[in-house]
């Protein structure tokens, strides 16, 4: 028995042995051919920081008249990669006072520079958010060999905000000038030389669209069986049709629909789901219903660093749709003064007036609104908007002073009640709820206040739904069951009382 052992013993080792002498062979021999074949330097160099598909501003080219070697599109590609990474570290490192990345896009020399520059932040505790929105270079010069590029790049757009002690005190919109130096090291573009040359104040006014006739009577729509995800697996025209048709024969004259920002692929727009959008409007057109459309529904980072990529949703969405003859208004956001407290209010705000400018920029014709979700924040930004819009889910008693009160402090532009309802939920979670004649009065009484006010209206909602998403109340089931019941037609699909009062 102890001979067996030893011996089993003794071939556990000798395999163990050979497979060790294996390994280290085959790692050799891996070290060796990558080394000895071209190391792919993507995997060497550019790791520490995210790569360009998270920074993308728009950036347009002077056409190619340089000094010195032509350059193909396949280097031109390089170059403008290499160049947005660069902006795109410098602006991380400024923002965390960490050089991780710099050597990646910079040269020793270059790097003096921008060193200096953060540990001079650092000391005083200073940090910068900041990002460019808009970048026009002009190729200078490409030299023979292919190893320098000089660029200028023209009236770049760039965004900061300037904190000490994390407490704000620079907001700024610059359009400056910028000569670059590029030397070719590594494979990769590395800025050697840069000097900005020129720098003003940007301050563009958006021109105001006239909503002299706008005449909005109107209500919020989702389809019943897939309220949140319209445009879906479960998608289909035939129910947005039947359901256009109920609202035209009611009395209303437009919807307002939502844009999900994930749904419709964030940066790199899902053209999928725009066809289904423009499927949606044509049968609107087909009832003669225009459409309020709100963009970034579930959307809550207003990180600086993000501008660039909610800005080409935008610009998709935007640009896909801008010439439907049903579309009425952009929304530019649904109830974004709800991320005031977990966002920054700061944010918030600067957010939305660069994507108003962004969105009347791309569309110089339909008029711009942000769905506000009180009435207390629809001063903010009022003067870059068309038209004001607010929601209402609270006491009637006081609609008609917060109404005098808005109409004071914006007294030319229309006001739009863009949300207002009421559930007729009342059972285990909600015993003290509303019935549906409790919901039937309330829309008598709030219409009656809109006419007197002479407001403009979109209600909530067509229907009753049978599941609200968590994302939409959250997961506590009086306030899931209390969301499903606040239609005009119930789940069965009769219309209840208060469908008499879905317009005055």
């Amino acid at each position: 028995m102890v001979s067996i052992n030893k011996n089993i013993m003794r071939t556990i080792l000798i395999a163990s042995y050979i497979m060790l002498v294996a390994l280290i062979i085959s790692g050799v021999s891996a070290l060796f051919s990558y080394l000895n074949t071209g190391a792919d330097r993507s995997k060497m160099l550019h790791t520490e920081i995210k790569k360009v598909e998270q920074y993308l501003p728009t950036i347009n080219w002077e056409p190619l008249q340089n000094e010195g070697r032509p350059m193909d599109n396949e280097n031109l590609n390089a170059l403008q990669n290499d160049y947005l990474d660069a902006w795109y570290v410098k602006q991380i490192a400024y923002k965390t006072n960490k050089t991780a990345g710099i050597k990646d896009y910079y040269t020793d020399s270059a790097r003096e520079n921008l060193f200096a520059f953060i540990d001079l932040n650092k000391a005083q505790d200073i940090t910068i958010k900041a990002t460019t929105l808009k970048h026009n270079p002009t190729l200078e010069f490409f030299s023979e060999d292919g190893q320098m590029a000089v660029i200028t790049d023209r009236n770049v757009i760039e965004y900061k905000r300037v904190f000490k002690a994390n407490k704000l005190v620079l907001e700024t919109t610059e359009t400056s000038t910028y000569q670059m130096v590029f030397l070719l090291e590594d494979g990769f573009w590395r800025i050697r030389h840069l000097v900005k040359e020129e720098a003003d104040i940007y301050n563009k006014q958006p021109k105001q669209i006239a909503v002299d006739s706008l005449n909005i009577k109107g209500i919020n729509y989702y389809p019943q069986a897939n309220p949140w995800d319209m445009f879906g697996n479960a998608f289909s025209t035939d129910t947005i049709a039947k359901d256009f048709k109920i609202i035209k024969d009611a009395g209303l004259n437009s919807v307002r629909l939502f844009v999900q920002y994930e749904d419709f692929g964030k940066a790199a727009i899902d053209y999928k789901k725009v066809d289904k959008l423009k499927q949606t409007l044509d049968m609107a057109a087909a009832n003669n219903l225009k459409v309020v459309l709100t963009l970034f529904d579930f959307y809550g980072d207003y990180n600086v660093m993000s501008w660039t990529l909610n800005q080409r949703h935008a610009e998709g969405i935007v640009n896909a749709v801008k010439d439907h003859k049903a579309l009425l208004a952009w929304d530019i956001k649904n109830e974004p003064n709800l991320d005031f407290e977990s966002r920054g209010k700061d944010n918030v705000i600067a957010w939305l007036d660069n994507m108003i400018d962004l969105v009347k920029e791309i569309d110089t014709v339909h008029p711009v609104t942000i769905g506000w979700s009180n009435t207390e924040s629809a001063t903010i930004l009022k003067d870059k908007v068309d038209f004001i819009s607010f929601h209402y889910y609270e006491d009637l008693e006081q609609l008609d002073e917060a109404i005098t009160t808005m109409k004071k402090e914006i007294p030319n532009k229309p006001l739009v009640l863009q949300e207002f309802g009421m559930s007729s939920y009342s059972g285990l979670w909600k015993p003290f709820g509303s019935s549906d004649e409790d919901q039937a009065n309330y829309h008598k009484k709030i219409q009656e206040q809109i006419a007197a006010n002479k407001l403009q209206f979109m209600s909530w909602t067509l229907y009753d739904f049978t599941s609200v998403p968590n994302d939409v109340v959250g997961r506590l089931p009086w306030r899931k069951n209390t969301q499903k019941h606040f239609g005009f037609i119930d789940k069965n699909g009769t219309k209840k009382p208060a469908f008499k009062y879905i317009t005055h």
